[in-house]
C-alpha cells in the first residue's frame, strides 16, 4: 500500500517498467556487491535483493569484460538493471548496447568531450541517466570555486551536467547528490530539490556496516523523505547488501509513506522478560524477510503488560515462564508453549494473508 503524503511533485523517469517520480511510489534499490565478471554470482544476488525487496539494482562496471557481462546478467533476473559507470566512457556505452535499463555517470569524472556520446547513445536507446554527484566526483569548476565539497558545491555540479544533458536534448534524468555528511547531504538535497524537478535518488554515501548505515540513513533520508523530497532511495551498507532492504523499508513504514512488508515491533526487555526474546525476534525477521504484505508483529517480554502494550499489532506473542500468550490486535487468543512461537506465529500470519491482495502501487 502507498499513503497518501504532501511529496514534491518531480517528472516522471523510467528505469525499464519502474517508474520514478511524478507521484510513483518511492523507489527501494541496491547495488550488488560482487565482481560483475562472476555472472553466476551477481545472478544469485540479485535474486536474493528481489526476495529481500528490491525493485532497481544496479552493477558496478570496472572494466570491458563487465560491461559485457550485462547483456547475460538481464537475461537472468527480473528487475530492471542498472550500469554504474566511472571514468571510461567506452563501457557506457557498452552497456547501454547490451542491453541496460540505465546507467549512472559522475560527469565530474568522464571528461566532457565524451560525455555527449554518452548521452547521445542514452537518448537513442530510450534509456534513463542518473547524474551521480558525491564528493569524490565533482565538477572541477565548481569545486575550484568552492575549495571543498560543499552542498553548495554538490549542487552547482548538478546543475551544470543538467545544462548539457538539456544543451543535447535528454532530459529523461534522475539525480544524487551524496555525501558522507549527513548534514550537508540533507542541504544539498534539500537545495537542488528547490532548483529543479528531476527526480531525486537519495542516499547517504560511504554511510558504513549495518548499524552505523542505519542510523545515518534513518537521519538524512528521513528528514528529506518527511518533507516531501524524494523518489528513490538507497540505504548503503557496508557488507551484504541484502541487508539494506530491511532498513529501507523501515525507514518508509516508520514515516508512513508506504506500508510494504512486516512491522516487527519487539520490548527492549527488563527483569521480568523470562523468554530469549532477542533469538525470538532475529528468528521472526527471517522467517517474515522479503514479504510484501503489510502487519504489524509484536514480539513481548512478559504476560503482564505485553498485549496491552501492543494493541495495535495484528498478532503477536506475549512471553512467559517457557509459554507465550498468542494474541490479535491486543486480545488474547491461546497459549502457546515456547518451543511453538515462531511456527505457531507463522502459521497464523499465513492464514491472516493468504488471499490478500495488497496495492503495492
Amino acid at each position: 500500500m502507498v499513503l497518501k503524503r504532501n511529496r514534491k511533485k518531480t517528472k516522471a523517469v523510467f528505469i525499464g517498467p519502474v517508474q520514478i517520480g511524478a507521484g510513483a511510489p518511492v523507489v527501494v534499490q541496491s547495488m550488488t556487491s560482487t565482481d560483475t565478471r562472476d555472472v553466476k554470482a551477481t545472478i544469485s544476488q540479485i535474486r536474493r535483493l528481489v526476495r529481500a525487496g528490491c525493485e532497481l539494482v544496479r552493477v558496478a562496471v570496472q572494466d570491458g569484460e563487465a560491461a559485457a557481462a550485462i547483456g547475460a546478467i538481464k537475461q537472468s533476473i527480473t528487475v530492471p538493471l542498472i550500469a554504474d559507470i566511472h571514468f571510461n566512457y567506452r563501457l557506457a556505452l557498452e552497456s547501454i548496447r547490451q542491453g541496460a535499463d540505465a546507467i549512472r555517470i559522475n560527469p565530474g569524472n568522464i571528461p566532457a568531450k565524451h560525455l555527449g556520446e554518452v548521452i547521445r547513445a542514452a537518448r537513442d536507446a530510450g534509456i534513463a541517466v542518473r547524474i551521480g554527484v558525491n564528493s569524490g566526483s565533482l565538477d572541477k569548476t565548481a569545486l575550484k570555486k568552492f575549495g571543498a565539497p560543499t552542498a553548495d558545491a554538490l549542487v552547482e555540479s548538478a546543475l551544470r551536467s543538467i545544462e548539457l544533458f538539456e544543451s543535447l536534448g535528454f532530459t529523461s534524468i534522475k539525480l544524487s547528490l551524496k555525501s558522507s555528511d549527513v548534514t550537508a547531504m540533507i542541504e544539498a538535497y534539500r537545495s537542488i530539490s528547490r532548483k529543479t524537478d528531476y527526480p531525486l535518488h537519495l542516499g547517504v554515501t560511504e554511510a558504513g556496516s549495518l548499524v552505523q548505515a542505519a542510523i545515518k540513513s534513518s537521519i538524512g533520508i528521513g528528514v528529506l523523505l518527511n518533507e516531501g523530497i524524494g523518489d528513490t532511495i538507497r540505504v548503503s551498507v557496508t557488507g551484504d547488501p541484502v541487508q539494506e532492504m530491511q532498513v529501507a523499508y523501515g525507514i518508509l513504514r516508520a514515516l508512513g509513506i508506504r506500508e510494504v512488508g512486516p512491522d516487527i515491533i519487539s520490548c527492549p526487555t527488563c527483569g521480568r522478560c523470562e523468554i530469549d526474546l532477542a533469538v525470538l525476534a532475529r528468528k521472526v525477521e527471517r522467517a517474515l524477510a522479503g514479504r510484501k504484505e503489510h502487519l504489524k508483529v509484536a514480539l513481548m517480554g512478559c504476560v503482564v503488560n505485553g498485549p496491552g502494550e501492543a494493541a495495535e499489532a495484528d498478532i503477536g506473542i506475549a512471553g512467559g515462564h517457557g509459554s507465550g500468550i498468542l494474541f490479535k490486535k491486543g486480545k488474547a487468543v491461546k497459549r502457546v508453549g515456547e518451543a511453538q512461537f515462531v511456527q505457531c506465529l507463522l502459521e497464523e500470519i499465513n492464514a491472516m494473508t493468504s488471499g490478500r491482495e495488497e496495492n503495492l502501487e
